[in-house]
């Protein structure tokens, strides 16, 4: 019976290290956001704790099964092999787990959701994900990587060593009791006995979404969202197909057509579409943000045409650009993008625009393989490309490429020494991305991240402010279509209220140039990047019938509509309402308004639409 007991506290005691383990990384992610976790009652941090058990006990049952089973063969084999075996399955554990975690504190950041399967994404361009952290971020992170791989190697090789010293060969009938056991580890692995298995669901608790975060198990999250990638099938049906287009074609067949003159003084202007890399509305003075980060672009705003509820459709430059140029809406966890067997298939606006009679390039101050973005242009028909290859090292950043303003000053040279109108000239900036290096004063200092933020995009705006008065002194101007965009929304500046609400996704689109007819007003029409393609192909009399998803932003309706997601979720707003779906919780997070039901279903289609076609697409 000793025999039996001590291979019953090595069972016992192992089962209670990976819970332990997990409430320190628990732990540590909470002090890792200090100032986040500030805001937090004392009694909220506790239940993330308790709440967070759960999937705690449920992992931490997973990573008990081989050593389970190791165990049961001390019955028959020399019990040392048997502890030699659980230490080195253990080892490799906590150095892949470890690895994780610090990635998931230090992503969380920059992507502000849990550890998920958006990582894999990145593994054959891990420098692009390196480029989110700095490099004192990089080595402390490492040497914190090492420290605690070591000191959690010492603590489960301790215990281990303790309880299998005393293990010895057992009788046989010992073997299918544990067995039993090992078989027992199914229900903590599902949560309990009820019918349906544990999930994320069960450890959000709170209106704060970082403490429902913190309560949300790093490595489970990762490896159940990895079991539920879609595997063909699509995982956000709600409706039939046919069901879901009719939602969405009986709204947006009222939305095509312009309900003003056209805003153009010129059939064939020259066309600019300057997309400004992370920038917020919340930081633009001239749609309610803060005022003094972008007072050019403010100054700006005044002199063309400023859309004041425009959206971007995600949460990611590789998903804001497939949204740009092919009017097609991301999906909440993969990147299109990244598949050049189905972005092949896109419509693409340089296409339309080189069927137009216009000549096309972009320009990119850093690694145009970022996000597998090169192959995608490359299907988009753009013949010309200039990128970081094109720039001196010493012009660059220590991450991303060349600082903003070297690239725009190549950018107007090129436009300068163009010789054929019109053109379709594209920029993407990249200086305001983390981790927000920039020459000269920090405007707004560098003491905190968000204050690294506005500074940097304050760098960017007087860049693009000279930019503009610079080409209102060139003969192209008078024929030229500016277009100011951001790639995507961000959490700074933070707001209150819902993290995924619309505020974090609301960005700038500003319209100036000669080229324009109209000057000095604002259109308030609801839209999102997806209609940018269709409404300037509408404009120039091109061909729209392969962006499916888009609408016409010069239609006033108040039917307009715009559609975002984000990882695990989705947000859509009109005039008349919000509605902010998490699949997370299958349940709204923010529900404002009297349409409220509507956008629920019309949110709801269009997520399933857009991955239904996503799927389809090979």
């Amino acid at each position: 019976m000793k025999s039996l007991k001590n291979r019953l506290l090595l069972n016992i005691s192992y089962f209670l290290l990976w819970i332990g383990y997990f409430i320190f990384a628990r732990t540590f992610f909470l002090l890792f956001y200090v100032d986040k976790t500030k805001e937090l009652k004392f009694t909220t941090i506790l239940k993330s704790f308790l709440y967070g058990l759960r999937l705690d006990i449920s992992f931490a049952a997973y990573l008990s099964f081989i050593p389970f089973l190791i165990i049961i063969f001390s019955v028959f084999i020399q019990p040392k092999k048997i502890s030699f075996l659980i230490k080195w399955y253990s080892i490799i554990l906590l150095i892949f787990l470890n690895l994780l975690l610090i990635i998931d504190a230090g992503l969380y950041q920059a992507w502000g959701v849990r550890l998920d399967t958006t990582l894999l994404t990145y593994l054959n361009t891990p420098e692009v994900m390196i480029a989110s952290v700095s490099t004192f971020q990089l080595i402390s992170g490492g040497l914190f990587w090492i420290f605690i791989t070591y000191v959690f190697i010492q603590l489960f090789k301790r215990t281990i060593n303790k309880y299998s010293n005393k293990v010895v060969k057992g009788n046989w009938w010992q073997a299918p009791v544990f067995l039993l056991i090992t078989a027992a580890l199914i229900i903590p692995v599902r949560g309990g006995l009820q019918t349906i298995p544990i999930n994320q669901s069960n450890v959000y608790f709170s209106d704060k979404m970082f403490a429902n975060h913190a309560a949300n198990n790093f490595i489970w999250n990762f490896f159940n969202v990895l079991n539920h990638r879609s595997n063909g099938k699509n995982p956000y049906q709600n409706f039939n197909n046919e069901t879901a287009k009719s939602i969405i074609n009986k709204r947006r067949n009222q939305l095509l057509t312009s309900n003003t003159d056209s805003i153009l003084n010129t059939q064939k202007p020259n066309v600019i579409l300057i997309i400004w890399e992370s920038l917020s509305g919340k930081a633009v003075g001239a749609l309610g943000g803060e005022p003094t980060v972008t007072e050019n672009l403010n100054r700006l705003s005044k002199e063309g045409i400023l859309f004041t509820n425009f959206y971007a459709n995600g949460d990611r430059t590789d998903k804001g650009i497939p949204a740009i140029l092919s009017g097609y809406y991301p999906q909440p966890t993969v990147s299109i993008m990244k598949m050049p067997n189905k972005t092949r298939s896109l419509p693409m606006l340089p296409k339309k625009m080189e069927e137009l009679g216009y000549k096309t390039s972009f320009h990119y101050g850093g690694d145009l393989n970022f996000g597998n973005m090169n192959t995608y242009l490359r299907n988009a028909g753009i013949k010309h490309f200039v990128d970081g290859n094109d720039f001196d090292k010493k012009d660059w950043n220590s991450k991303w490429g060349a600082h903003d303003h070297i690239f725009m000053d190549r950018f107007a040279k090129d436009i300068n020494e163009e010789k054929h109108q019109p053109f379709f000239k594209i920029a993407l900036t990249l200086t305001s991305h983390e981790p927000y290096e920039i020459l000269g004063d920090y405007k707004f200092g560098k003491d905190t991240e968000e204050n690294k933020f506005r500074s940097a995009h304050a760098y960017t705006d007087k860049v693009l402010g000279d930019f503009i008065e610079n080409a209102k002194k060139q003969s192209w101007y008078k024929n030229t279509l500016i277009v100011i965009m951001s790639d995507h929304g961000h959490r700074f500046p933070e707001h209150k209220g819902v993290f995924n609400s619309p505020k974090k996704f609301k960005i700038p689109m500003l319209w100036l140039g000669g080229a324009l007819h109209k000057t000095g007003i604002k259109i308030d029409n609801i839209g999102s990047q997806v209609d940018f393609s269709y409404t300037l192909l509408n404009l120039l009399k091109g061909d729209t019938s392969e962006f499916v998803f888009s609408k016409n932003m010069f239609n006033n309706s108040d039917e307009q509509y715009a559609h975002y997601i984000f990882n695990k979720g989705f947000g859509i707003l009109s005039k008349n309402g919000v509605f902010v779906f998490d699949f997370m919780n299958n349940k709204p997070i923010l529900e404002t308004g009297t349409a409220s039901i509507k956008l629920d279903s019309l949110g709801k289609a269009i997520t399933q639409n857009a991955f239904q076609d996503f799927l389809d697409r090979k």
